[in-house]
């Protein structure tokens, strides 16, 4: 039988990276996602992430249940919540260097073994359903994203301190000679902000760089 898949164990390069920037090339992945605007304070904000994850666990626990498991079948630990940050075409518009929180647009996510195929996500997503009335549910779409080349780096401490690590991030992309696509990032929490103290946050932020 093979062993358990552990992301934390055996991709460390994309989920475990230095609190310094580094260069690195993001293959194409499978993802559960849900998108949204707003502020992440809003309660509907956690009712996506609520949504996300109860499928996500759907797709983890069911095949132990399974008289036929999908092919290429292997047990493994649930991925982290994902998320790419962006704020909406009028806040672009009126841009004066401070964000709005209420102008944020944001896709969430949880990454899916190769195993995962879009039959079998839609399969689960039916048995979710049957689980759980949450609409939410109608909401959720299976992608096949790639970032290829970013700076990525872990942050560690609250999240209203994420600017200074982006300025570190941007500091090191110019000393290496490549230059940030968009003010659109990804944020990658390892922490559970219910459980962990501000300061005890650890969040791998990205962006994409050519």
């Amino acid at each position: 039988m093979q062993d358990k898949h552990e992301w934390r164990k055996k991709e460390k390069a994309l989920y475990l990276p230095k609190n310094k920037p580094e260069v690195i090339n993001i293959p194409e992945f499978k993802f559960i996602t849900i998108e949204g605007e707003g502020s992440p304070a809003d309660s509907v904000f956690s009712d996506y992430i609520g949504a996300l994850y109860s499928l996500a666990y759907t797709i983890k626990m069911m095949p132990k249940k399974m008289d036929t498991q999908p092919k290429g079948y292997f047990d493994f630990t649930v991925y982290p919540l994902e998320g790419v940050w962006d704020i909406n075409d009028k806040a672009k518009a009126n841009f004066k260097g401070r964000i709005n929180k209420e102008d944020l647009v944001y896709k969430l996510m949880i990454r899916q073994p190769d195993f995962v195929s879009e039959n079998y996500y839609s399969e689960m997503l039916e048995v979710a359903k049957e689980k759980k009335k949450n609409p939410l549910l109608e909401q959720i779409n299976f992608e096949r994203l790639s970032e290829g080349r970013c700076v990525q780096m872990l942050h560690l401490g609250p999240f209203e301190d994420l600017t200074a690590s982006f300025e570190i991030m941007e500091d090191f992309a110019k000393s290496e000679g490549v230059v940030r696509l968009s003010k659109m990032h990804r944020e990658i929490y390892l922490s559970d902000p219910r459980k962990v103290a501000p300061e005890k946050l650890k969040t791998v932020l990205r962006f994409q760089a050519n």
